[in-house]
């Protein structure tokens, strides 16, 4: 008895991300984006290079992304240099413009760690409790809760 198997007729993962896939354009497209955001980056003044980011490119236009307004305005008037300087590369021969656009990157907030304390004469009542407690999973989670007490010879 042989058992046939069936060949999927999937694409193997190079044939989609370059050549002729279906992703292909979008591929290269991505590339040209990196490869615009890395020749920007080696050109912008030091100040700069950390708040320039190439969000895409449509119509002939690159779209320049800025966290903050200074940056935006700094980025208008040096509109010209940087296409001159874009147009250094034969890729980018065909962009036109940009389209400018603020968008403020916000950190992420860690919230502040709330220690809670227990006194030890709390931690001595609960851990009375706990002696006197039948069901284990419970006498082992007020012992627990119980040993997070502050103790007077423990440094905070």
């Amino acid at each position: 008895m042989s058992i046939k198997v069936k060949r999927s007729r999937a694409q193997p993962m190079s044939r989609l991300l370059g050549g002729n896939g279906e992703l292909a354009p979008l591929m290269r497209t991505a590339r040209l984006i990196g490869k615009a955001q890395q020749h920007l980056r080696e050109n912008l003044p030091e100040e700069v290079r950390e708040h320039v980011f190439v969000g895409g490119y449509r119509d002939g236009k690159l779209t320049l992304l800025t966290d903050r307004a200074v940056w935006l305005t700094w980025l208008r008037y040096e509109q010209a240099r940087l296409l001159e300087l874009l147009h250094r590369l034969p890729e980018f021969a065909a962009v036109t413009g940009f389209s400018l656009k603020v968008r403020p990157v916000r950190p992420l907030k860690v919230p502040p760690r709330q220690v809670r304390q227990l006194p030890a004469p709390a931690a001595d009542e609960i851990s009375a409790c706990a002696a006197d407690v039948e069901d284990p999973r419970l006498k082992r989670a007020l012992e627990r809760l119980a040993s997070h007490a502050k103790h007077g010879d423990e440094s905070p």
